[in-house]
């Protein structure tokens, strides 16, 4: 089971990101659910590379493993809640499609 979480602050905007562990759907380097996860991931972290009002910490340390972390100015909020909202309509339509092999959960912090 891949577990994900994201952390929104107060106006919706993504802080935080993890995903951890195996789907199980297929084979190591088969498995659709792993796939999934992991480009609509890597696709996040290298559009926010270099994009201007937006810093942001991220990297996939080990197989099973990814994470981002992230602050903002007013010139990366409007761009930061876009790709956040890709994030979650994204891993929300695989736990849709797979809910045995994909969790998310979503927290909602003060900013």
């Amino acid at each position: 089971m891949i577990e994900i979480e994201a952390i929104l602050d107060s106006d919706g905007v993504i802080r935080a990101c993890k995903a951890a562990g195996h789907a199980g759907a297929g084979k190591a380097g088969t498995d659709v659910v792993c796939a999934a996860v992991s480009v609509l991931f890597r696709t996040a972290l290298n559009v926010l590379s270099g994009r201007e009002g937006i810093v942001f910490k991220g990297g996939a340390p080990e197989k099973g493993r990814l994470w981002l972390e992230t602050e903002y100015n007013e010139k990366g909020k409007d761009f930061l809640f876009a790709v956040g909202e890709f994030l979650i309509y994204g891993f929300s339509s695989v736990v849709q499609e797979f809910p045995d092999n994909c969790k998310l959960t979503i927290r909602n912090i003060s900013s």
